[in-house]
């Protein structure tokens, strides 16, 4: 896996996952700066989020549950010193399915979290607290 990041002025950048694929990061808070992009660290964050969403979705999907809509939202506090990583998330998944039960919600998201997404395992071996709730619609 490689990426290649490009310096774009007033601190941005633009990165190239090599298969057409362009995010853009930005800074906030610093003089000369916009905020026309997300932060690194706000990216990171959605994508603890993004890797359990799909694996949420995988799962549910093998055991043959629809889908209408899913919304997971993370919040995530980091500590004050430098480097000011993670020191907690939280993740709250709102399903709506017609054939769905709380139950199949629940192990597919203790699926995600415990044995498939790589991108939660990083923050919990940085050290920081994952969790996480669920509700049906």
């Amino acid at each position: 896996m490689e990426s290649i990041l490009k310096y774009t002025g007033k601190y941005k950048f633009e990165a190239d996952n090599g298969r057409n694929h362009t995010t853009k990061y930005s800074s906030k808070g610093l003089e000369g700066g916009d905020e026309n992009a997300a932060t690194p660290m706000e990216i990171m964050l959605q994508s603890v989020a993004a890797c359990s969403g799909i694996d949420v979705v995988t799962i549910l999907g093998k055991k043959r549950k629809n889908i209408e809509s899913l919304e997971i939202t993370i919040t995530g506090e980091r500590r004050d010193e430098h480097p000011q990583i993670f020191t907690k998330a939280h993740l709250h998944y709102v399903l709506k399915s017609d054939n769905a039960e709380l139950k199949d919600l629940n192990r597919s998201v203790e699926l995600s979290q415990d044995k498939y997404c790589g991108a939660s395992a990083m923050f919990k071996l940085a050290g920081a607290e994952v969790t996480w709730s669920a509700e049906l619609l």
